[in-house]
């Protein structure tokens, strides 16, 4: 079996780009998603709150998961970052969804380190996530 060494650099460089842009677009979405909560997930996760730790791990998780999505839908990078924060957006006003509607003491649960507070929101992070993925199809 012969490399096909054009082709391996043209995949690489392919590669190389949708990755970039992908974290790219996770850094900036965890920074969006840090401040649209009304709590400082940098202070509480290094102070140990499991909580906090849980629920931005599960928001990470569920915006990667239509990144990944996205980009098996398209090779156009522009396309690809479009889609991509259609999705960031669907995942921050699903948060903002449960933080006042659902659960409105949220913000104290998190803050005071209720983990299943923590997991639920993680939870509904994903769920949306597979759901934003599941919707990425044309």
């Amino acid at each position: 079996m012969w490399l096909d060494y054009g082709s391996f650099v043209e995949g690489a460089v392919h590669f190389v780009v949708a990755f970039g842009i992908a974290c790219v677009l996770l850094a900036v979405f965890k920074w969006a998603y840090q401040i649209s909560t009304p709590y400082d997930e940098r202070t509480l996760v290094a102070a140990g709150n499991v909580a906090a730790a849980t629920a931005l791990g599960g928001a990470i998780v569920g915006f990667a998961l239509p990144l990944a999505s996205a980009l098996t839908q398209t090779g156009n990078p522009v396309e690809f970052a479009a889609w991509g924060v259609l999705a960031g957006v669907i995942q921050i006003l699903a948060s903002l969804v449960v933080r006042r509607f659902v659960v409105r003491d949220m913000v104290s649960r998190i803050e005071g380190g209720n983990v299943a507070s923590g997991v639920y929101l993680a939870a509904t992070s994903v769920a949306v996530g597979l759901l934003n993925a599941a919707s990425m199809t044309y």
